[in-house]
């Protein structure tokens, strides 16, 4: 592991990273690629950890709450991550979100520290989404449409252009018009010469689409039905915007992790219950062990499920970036 010359001297103290202290790192998004990336590959070789995340959520369904323990083997740390989500009966503006990692040195037995996670969610996910993309879309893939512009779509097009950079098509398909600014801004940002089209015609575009990246919220209307995907075309799902057709009749199915699959993804089954099998994990298929897609015409639907070993692995360069900027602040939480 790195050393972090910053980190507590002792096991009495922990060095806390708020939001406001990792919204000032600099982090280029083929950092963030390069450290998820390595990260699948350790968890591959055997030399990670990474166990079902425990899940808890009232019968009413107002609130959900996961934790997630893992092991990184390249870094040698171990983590808990923490999710807790509050309204979901609700409108975006009234839900209560909070999120956190905690990453011990696995080396010397002492805390790293603890942060909050949202902004490291926000840049694994779409990373995840633009390695599936890169590994799955089909070859020569010039367009992609991403379904909403909360958290997770408004960074789902530079990621996609930093691993697939011949897309030429970028659209949008949103309802909320700050949203659709946020994703314009998030865009320009990173790539000033490319603009973003926002679509009405959601069947059109998704037919038009080689990648489609569906982020919406459980509010949201889109539905994107099997029969509107063109041939080849690779459906990759984050949150919502995709009916259940585009899993149960897609020729492959890829997913980061099945098991997580299986407990989260349960609004995707069929009348029955039940989802379908998975053809391929995520992992074996970056490792280049198994096929991520077998023909030019497969449609293929692809599951994104965060593995917390990917926080892991983020959570730790944002640490290294900030230890080393010395930011956060150090709290005697033991003693």
């Amino acid at each position: 592991m790195t050393d972090l010359t910053s980190a507590p001297a002792d096991d009495r103290s922990l060095r806390i990273l708020s939001t406001g202290d990792l919204a000032g790192i600099d982090i280029s998004l083929a950092d963030v690629v390069e450290t998820v990336e390595g990260a699948y590959r350790t968890l591959h070789a055997g030399q990670s950890d990474n166990p079902r995340k425990l899940t808890v959520k009232p019968a009413d369904g107002h609130s959900v709450a996961y934790a997630m323990l893992g092991r990184d083997g390249s870094r040698d740390v171990v983590a808990i991550k923490t999710s807790y989500k509050h309204g979901l009966d609700k409108g975006r503006d009234e839900q209560h979100y909070y999120t956190s990692l905690t990453v011990y040195d696995d080396v010397t037995g002492l805390p790293v520290a603890m942060m909050d996670c949202s902004r490291i969610g926000s840049l694994r996910t779409p990373a995840v989404s633009a390695l599936l993309a890169r590994e799955c879309a089909v070859p020569g893939a010039r367009s992609a449409l991403v379904i909403g512009t909360g958290t997770q779509g408004r960074l789902a097009l530079p990621f996609l252009l930093t691993t697939l950079p011949d897309l030429d098509r970028l659209m949008l398909s949103g309802t909320h018009p700050e949203g659709i600014a946020a994703v314009r801004e998030q865009l320009r940002s990173y790539f000033p010469d490319r603009a973003v089209e926002v679509v009405t015609d959601l069947r059109a575009a998704a037919g038009d689409a080689d990648i489609i990246v569906a982020t919406a919220g459980g509010h949201t209307p889109a539905a994107v039905e099997a029969d509107w995907l063109k041939p080849g075309a690779l459906s990759v799902l984050v949150g919502h915007g995709l009916a259940p057709s585009t899993l149960h009749r897609a020729d492959r199915v890829i997913a980061t992790s099945e098991a997580q699959m299986n407990v989260t993804g349960t609004d995707m089954a069929d009348a029955d219950g039940k989802l379908p099998a998975v053809d391929a994990e995520f992992p074996p298929v970056l490792a280049g062990v198994t096929t991520g897609r077998g023909s030019a015409t497969e449609r293929i639907f692809a599951y994104n499920s965060g593995l917390v070993v990917t926080d892991i692995a983020l959570g730790h360069r944002f640490a290294q970036l900030a230890l080393a900027q010395g930011l956060g602040t150090e709290v005697a939480l033991w003693r």
